[in-house]
């Protein structure tokens, strides 16, 4: 009974039948698949479109435009530019950056920060840590930096601004709120863990410095002096550690007066020399324990 059932049911014409419906499946299940991959091919066909619709933006109106005038004399100028090519997309975050740029090397702090905001807003990974750095060395709210930084650290870890770490800016900011020992512990491990992954090169002398600094304020004499002398190590008549070497030796006992007169000497030579804060920023902002 079963093998009638069966011979019946692959007769010519249920057979014919199965077959065009064999048929058809496959041609949606094909069709399907060509409207997927047509959407994949219109996605990435618009992103490409998109970003060089940007690049070309950027070229017009930053590096034909804006750069063709001095924001020192012509900000007026050089902004207006900028508002052109947000005026045609409102999203691109290198132009909201530098907008904000001027502002910053004018000391006016505020008005660029409104235009940074927007840079973060767009592109929060590359420009979080730059408003971070901004925050901490130029408009110096530092409170608001550590939370930057913290948040910069959550995407992608403790990685690099303006040459230094994440976690140098972090400490540094705790030192100028008076956070000493916070700042000692977030400066020495982030030293040992340069020295862990480049050896003794790896890290940098403001580093060293600012380390010091940490020690010098919480009145740990000899130690900041062993960080004052490694950072002269890397650069040799560097004005700031002698001089904060000169005032740690002042409270001890251990050293002559010849001693001190040798320091305060080479000092004065270094001043006179400026090798002081050497940071490309510098010229904008005077960094924290500056001498002069």
């Amino acid at each position: 009974m079963i093998l009638k059932k069966v011979k019946a049911y692959f007769r010519p014409k249920k057979l014919l039948i199965l077959l065009c419906s064999l048929l058809v499946f496959s041609a949606c299940e094909n069709h399907k698949t060509a409207k997927k991959n047509s959407v994949k091919e219109k996605i990435t066909t618009t992103s490409i479109s998109v970003r060089e619709k940007q690049e070309q933006i950027i070229q017009e109106y930053l590096y034909d435009c804006a750069h063709n005038y001095n924001y020192k004399y012509e900000m007026y100028k050089y902004q207006e530019c900028l508002d052109k090519g947000l005026a045609q997309d409102s999203t691109i975050a290198y132009i909201w950056q530098q907008k904000a740029m001027p502002y910053f090397k004018a000391r006016k702090y505020e008005a660029g920060m409104i235009f940074l905001d927007k840079a973060v807003k767009y592109d929060e990974r590359k420009w979080l840590s730059y408003r971070g750095f901004i925050k901490c060395i130029f408009a110096k709210t530092y409170h608001s930096a550590i939370k930057n930084f913290e948040r910069i650290k959550e995407l992608e870890g403790n990685s690099f601004v303006m040459d230094h770490t994440y976690n140098f800016h972090i400490a540094l900011s705790y030192l100028q709120l008076n956070e000493f020992a916070k700042a000692e512990k977030i400066f020495k491990k982030d030293i040992d863990d340069q020295v862990a992954q480049w050896g003794e090169d790896g890290y940098h002398h403001l580093d060293l410095f600012y380390y010091g600094i940490s020690l010098f304020e919480q009145q740990k004499w000899e130690d900041a002096i062993v960080q004052f002398e490694k950072s002269l190590e890397k650069y040799l008549n560097f004005s700031e550690p002698l001089l904060y070497k000169a005032l740690s030796m002042m409270q001890l006992e251990t050293y002559t007066k010849k001693e001190l007169e040798s320091v305060f000497n080479q000092l004065k030579k270094s001043k006179e020399a400026g090798n002081t804060i050497n940071e490309d920023n510098a010229v904008y902002e005077k960094y924290p324990y500056k001498v002069g």
